[in-house]
């Protein structure tokens, strides 16, 4: 999760969760919800072969494929293709947007031009935007595992209700954690049938670095790879 205090106004905060399933010794973001204020928008993907508006599939103040025009004051486009959301920020932070993107069954957020007056007082999995320092809740504590890191971060009662219907694991039950990251991860992809050398050749003309480092990730985890498509 993420928070940002006082996003929009003093009366209107930002908040980011994400319900991530596990696949093994990998998991993928399953569904992302967004609060503006008071209003929350949740997006999902599908494994399901759809085409056109069928792709969408969103909950707008808990309201499956509700009339989605604004949160919290901010306008929301969908892309022709149906598979991204564009919260425009524009008109209180200029050139700034928030991008939810489906592919397949997978869902990734995005903030663009993200600046210190917009984000710099986020707390939350994100990390200090000065610093980029993991930091716990208490603000101080730097937590460089990122399985500490989750756990920490984890939605609690308090951090508020954001998706449309519960799911395992709800706190107090903690997340779920990969099974042997190194070793057993290790001898799978020595075993795949995909080479990381393929993978990196797949995700070679992506522009960003951190984007060619997941895209490679992914392709490897997955075994697909179609999942370029995803950046």
């Amino acid at each position: 999760m993420t928070k940002v205090k006082n996003f929009a106004n003093e009366a209107m905060d930002l908040d980011i969760h994400l319900r991530t399933k596990m696949v093994r010794y990998w998991s993928y973001i399953k569904t992302a919800a967004i609060r503006i204020g008071n209003d929350i928008l949740q997006v999902e993907g599908s494994a399901a072969k759809e085409d056109g508006r069928a792709k969408r599939h969103y909950w707008i103040n808990f309201e499956y494929l509700g009339d989605l025009v604004s949160l919290g004051g901010f306008p929301v486009s969908i892309n022709p293709r149906n598979n991204k959301y564009t919260i425009d920020l524009n008109s209180k932070y200029p050139g700034q947007k928030i991008e939810i993107m489906t592919f397949k069954e997978f869902v990734g957020v995005k903030i663009i031009g993200a600046t210190e007056e917009s984000f710099g007082n986020a707390i939350g999995i994100t990390g200090d935007f000065k610093t980029g320092e993991t930091l716990g809740r208490d603000g101080n504590t730097v937590l460089n595992d990122f399985n500490e890191l989750g756990l920490e971060w984890q939605v609690l009662p308090a951090d508020g209700k954001l998706f449309h219907e519960s799911a395992r694991p709800q706190f107090p039950e903690l997340c779920f954690l990969p099974e042997d990251p190194r070793g057993d991860r290790g001898r799978r992809l020595a075993e795949s049938d995909i080479t990381e050398e393929a993978a990196e050749a797949a995700c070679a003309g992506l522009k960003d670095e951190f984007d060619r480092k997941g895209c490679v990730y992914d392709i490897l985890a997955t075994q697909d790879m179609d999942m370029v498509g995803a950046y």
